[in-house]
């Protein structure tokens, strides 16, 4: 591991954060100086959360400011219209307007929960890159900048290069994508005296871009850092389950299975998720990760805390905690167990064992939920469904006014009438 004299890259690298670094020699002594610079990193506006994807660029943004630097958050209004072809088989769904905007409000909120936002040198700033991008007039635009971009090079980029392998259509529009990125760190120079883009491996090529052009057009030196692709120990990419996406916000997934998603770890991957989504000290994460057998259950749980904690605040990582405890050590209820409501007509004329697990999101369709009662693993108030068509009832109400179902043992929901 190389040495750095720049808290941040140190930091980084003891924690496992970096892929590449177009100067790393150059970008260490700058942020050395005691000014703090600033750095960005790009969010494109296609859903109205993020995902657990996106934490790494968020801890990275994250200890840059907590190292005395300015993080940048850039929002994607102009460039969601064009689509990143950076590792997608297929062509992004054109949004609208009104979508992009409406997404960007529920992204903005996200932000504030691990950066500071303000006035003061190190505070951050969030930006909007249709502030530049809509005023462009195309053909001058080309001529200026198009110029200094190859497309021999421009198809070498692996976002191009896997798309044509792969026989999957790459329109023009998105060919400018990387024009539009490169734009953005001349611009957010120009602005804001930025002088670092983060983001993930996979936008390497778009990075690169942007440091040669800002070198090119305005004979000014930039730098650039990637982070590895995190995979998990069975070698799916980080954030993708069985129940879909694991967004930020609560309104899209509670706390409580935000943190049951992290209590759910595999084994070898806790030491290096603990490196990368907490913010405990490395000596302590080294006697947690060296936990072994069933001890690692308490490294998990850690884990699980403290990730939670930082998204949804220490209140709800707790009571996540507890829930998590009630329910799985003790045998009990606990009070954060997500929650469906369901018309209480229906329980009276009762619902098909297979298809409340269904309503409930145990399940993704009848033919699995059939297959979860079949196999065994549907319990209702704990006990085994041993008929997929069983109806559940008003009678199955419990003493706390709601029906726990389980699948397998680790997901539950509570059906309360309504």
């Amino acid at each position: 591991m190389t040495d750095f004299k720049s808290d941040f890259l140190q930091i980084l690298a003891e924690r496992g954060f970096i892929h590449q670094c177009t100067d790393g020699d150059g970008l260490d002594f700058l942020l050395c100086d005691a000014a703090p610079k600033a750095g960005y990193i790009g969010f494109d506006c296609t859903a109205d959360s993020l995902h657990v994807g996106s934490m790494i660029p968020i801890m990275l943004l994250r200890w840059y400011q907590k190292c005395g630097h300015q993080p940048i958050v850039l929002m994607g209004g102009g460039t969601t219209r064009v689509g990143d072809p950076s590792g997608k088989d297929e062509s992004r769904q054109i949004l609208t307007d009104e979508t992009i905007a409406a997404n960007m409000v529920g992204i903005k909120g996200i932000f504030q929960k691990f950066l500071a936002f303000g006035d003061r040198p190190t505070d951050a700033i969030m930006v909007n890159n249709a502030d530049w991008l809509d005023a462009l007039e195309y053909i001058p635009f080309l001529r200026e900048f198009g110029r200094h971009f190859s497309v021999n090079r421009m198809l070498s980029f692996d976002s191009v290069k896997l798309r044509l392998e792969r026989e999957q259509p790459l329109s023009f529009l998105e060919f400018n994508y990387m024009i539009l990125q490169a734009y953005d760190f001349l611009e957010l120079a120009r602005r804001h005296a930025c002088i670092l883009q983060l983001g993930g491996s996979d936008q390497w090529g778009n990075i690169v871009n942007g440091v040669e052009l800002g070198r090119r057009v305005d004979g000014v030196s930039l730098y650039g850092l990637t982070s590895p692709l995190i995979t998990t120990a069975s070698g799916e990419k980080m954030g993708k389950t069985a129940g879909g996406a694991v967004w930020l916000n609560a309104d899209r997934l509670s706390p409580y299975d935000y943190y049951q998603f992290w209590r759910n770890t595999a084994d070898s991957d806790v030491g290096r998720f603990l490196k990368l989504f907490t913010e405990l000290p490395l000596d302590e994460i080294g006697r947690l990760e060296a936990l072994k057998d069933a001890e690692i259950n308490d490294a998990k749980k850690i884990l699980a805390l403290e990730a939670t904690a930082l998204c949804h605040g220490r209140t709800n990582a707790e009571g996540a905690a507890e829930t998590a405890r009630a329910t799985f050590e003790e045998g009990t209820q606990g009070a954060d167990l997500p929650t469906v409501s369901v018309p209480r007509d229906r329980l009276k004329t009762g619902i098909a064992a297979f298809e409340i697990f269904v309503l409930a999101g145990l399940a993704a369709s009848n033919g699995e939920a059939r297959r979860l009662v079949r196999g065994g693993g549907g319990r209702i108030n704990d006990v085994v469904a041993r008929d997929e068509a069983q109806l559940v009832t008003e009678a199955d109400v419990n003493a706390s006014g709601v029906i726990k179902l389980s699948a397998g043992r680790k997901r539950h929901v509570l059906i309360r009438p309504d």
